[in-house]
């Protein structure tokens, strides 16, 4: 059984390195993309959310820190974005310890309406520093097509295979915090808070650590983002929605799961590209309509979420 799902994941993985070169159009390239951005983000989440047990609905701070620190670097001082997106994940991680300071006080809701409300003055003092555009936002300058600039203005496989990797990384580090005595501290204060302090670990700082580690990849998807759309605003990447999309990613794929965020992704991601193209502003919110059925019905009959779903399934055989 072991040998057949390492089979199956060669398989996925030569099939996604293919795409680019069976679908040409912009579109199905584009999709993919958004699929590996939130899978990432969800990926990210899950060490907070589902490992630590912290419910975040303010995730996008993070998110909103990489796009402005690398685009900032860039127009003001020239900075090449790669270094950029570097500092922008190292200032996410200072956010983070601000953040988590006072806030790991809190425990279940309360700390969850407290990372809306940094959410939310976030996003307030972004709109109204007019330094860094306000809430007019930036246009990102038009480089010479390169790696080195992180723009290709020919064709999205390059950005495609970017996003691809940056997922892969965060693979990788859930894996290994899944596996690791960082991942069995983390379930222990998800599991019983009170009692992991009883065992002698230090709750604040396993905390922190699941925070920062999130910060990071999070930080490093909004840097992305914002070399691919090459504009940026408030209402773009320090939206509360993202926060929220975040966690259904999370949730709808398996919480608590190394792959669950990337399934959750796979299935709600094409759901908003495609009320977006399809029904254009009239169907503005359909995608929500059908998170929330979507939420609903696994809350009601897999809590698992659809990794847990398909444990179910597989047992009954």
């Amino acid at each position: 059984m072991k040998n057949k799902n390492i089979l199956w994941l060669i398989i996925g993985i030569i099939l996604i390195l293919l795409f680019p070169l069976l679908f040409t159009l912009p579109f199905p390239r584009h999709l993919m993309i958004m699929i590996f951005l939130y899978a990432t983000m969800g990926l990210a989440w899950n060490l907070i959310g589902g490992y630590a047990g912290q419910i975040s609905l303010g995730h996008a701070i993070f998110f909103g820190t990489g796009a402005y620190t690398s685009t900032l670097l860039l127009m003001k001082l020239g900075v090449c974005p790669w270094i950029g997106m570097l500092a922008g994940a190292l200032l996410s991680v200072g956010i983070a310890f601000v953040i988590g300071y006072p806030c790991f006080k809190l425990a279940g809701h309360y700390f969850a309406i407290a990372t809306i409300a940094i959410g939310e003055i976030a996003m307030v003092l972004m709109i109204n520093w007019d330094w860094a555009g306000g809430a007019i936002g930036l246009t990102l300058p038009i480089l010479d097509e390169g790696f080195w600039n992180f723009q290709f203005h020919t064709t999205k496989a390059p950005y495609y295979y970017i996003a691809f990797g940056i997922m892969v990384i965060g693979l990788l580090i859930t894996y290994a915090v899944d596996r690791s005595k960082l991942g069995f501290y983390f379930k222990a204060i998800k599991g019983d808070l009170e009692g992991a302090r009883s065992l002698g670990i230090n709750t604040h700082r396993y905390k922190f650590y699941a925070l920062a580690l999130s910060a990071i990849l999070t930080s490093i998807c909004g840097s992305f983002y914002a070399q691919y759309v090459l504009f940026i605003d408030p209402d773009s990447t320090f939206p509360l929605l993202l926060s929220v999309v975040l966690c259904l990613v999370a949730t709808l794929g398996g919480v608590g799961t190394v792959f669950g965020p990337v399934i959750g992704a796979a299935i709600l991601i094409p759901i908003s590209e495609g009320t977006r193209i399809y029904l254009g502003g009239g169907g503005k919110g359909t995608d929500l309509i059908f998170y929330g059925l979507l939420i609903m019905i696994i809350s009601i009959y897999q809590p698992l979420g659809v990794i847990g779903l398909a444990k179910r399934f597989k047992k009954k055989e």
